[in-house]
């Protein structure tokens, strides 16, 4: 009995030393710590890693400083597309294909559209910087039922092209990558939307496009939407539930909102803000950050900026003017 005894705790103590080797010597292949992200590229070379998402869309931001990261694959799988943003010109890659390769430089607004459905494989040859869109099948679908472009099931694949205003819509997204605490629902969502249907506009494989029609909220929709943004004066509602409240799709409500008030959702929001801002600057002696808090803005800078954009001046002069 003894000698089993011994028996069980040898072979004990030599699996634990074989693991704790095995811990200390490989990391990545203890299960469930991945050494590489969803794209290929190591943990340990990213500078920037971030993620939110919005109107159906998972968006990153990704960033390394290696002259020369190691070659990144990224198996066919059924995620969609991805659509890429270099915020950091002189990026170079080359792309392995299957009986040749191909070297793309990304220049200033650059962008690419890869399908995920096919085997990647590239060596990423400089630092580089992006913003990540990654559409489902089912984000597609909608994003495309809802900009009347019902026949488009796929995107037309595109490297290092020039797209000034899908750059411009993906910078304008970076804030709230890097503070998402302080990201606005509504504003996200607004953008993902915007993303989403100028990619499926330009980039669709088979538009069919139904014609335009003019798009405008009810008098009771309108109120509908305009309560629930006020009751969420700090952001805290998205495009999905104030659509929801109106019985829409959310690209059908974003047109609609504009085409009725002539602001966006989150463009109208704002200026509540400021109006509800400018009523305590007068009635009250709180000082301005107390009053930017209270009024929904992320702190004093942001208050002032939307404010000044909106009013002409800042909001301590307009206090005093006032």
């Amino acid at each position: 009995m003894s000698d089993g005894k011994e028996t069980s705790r040898l072979a004990w103590s030599n699996w634990k030393v074989a693991f704790l080797l095995k811990k200390s010597t490989v990391p990545s292949e203890i299960p469930g710590i991945a050494s590489v992200d969803s794209f290929g590229c190591p943990f340990d070379k990213l500078y920037t890693n971030q993620k939110i998402r919005g109107a159906g869309l998972t968006i990153q931001r990704k960033g390394s400083q290696e002259a020369l990261l190691q070659q990144v694959a990224t198996p066919a799988s059924d995620r969609g597309f991805v659509v890429g943003v270099s915020t950091l010109p002189g990026h170079t890659r080359r792309i392995f294909h299957e009986y040749h390769a191909t070297t793309h430089v990304f220049e200033n607004d650059a962008v690419y559209i890869r399908r995920l459905g096919d085997d990647y494989k590239a060596e990423l040859e400089t630092p580089f910087d992006f913003v990540l869109l990654e559409i489902s099948p089912n984000s597609l679908a909608l994003i495309a039922e809802e900009a009347d472009l019902s026949m488009v099931s796929a995107l037309n694949t595109v490297t290092a092209q020039a797209d000034p205003v899908l750059a411009s819509l993906a910078r304008a997204l970076v804030p709230a990558l890097q503070h998402p605490e302080k990201a606005s629902a509504l504003f996200i969502d607004q953008l993902a939307t915007a993303i989403g249907t100028h990619v499926v506009q330009k980039y669709g494989d088979r538009v069919v496009s139904s014609g335009t029609r003019t798009r405008k909220l009810s008098r009771a929709q309108e109120n509908v939407a305009k309560s629930l943004m006020l009751d969420n004066l700090h952001g805290h509602v998205s495009v999905a539930e104030l659509a929801q409240a109106c019985s829409l799709s959310r690209g059908y409500f974003i047109h609609a909102f504009r085409e009725t008030t002539g602001m966006t959702p989150y463009q109208w929001l704002l200026r509540e803000r400021v109006a509800q801002a400018r009523a305590m600057l007068l009635d009250t002696s709180s000082s301005l950050s107390e009053v930017a808090i209270s009024c929904g803005f992320s702190d004093q800078s942001h208050f002032t900026r939307v404010f000044a954009n909106v009013v002409g001046t800042t909001p301590g002069i307009w206090r005093r003017n006032a």
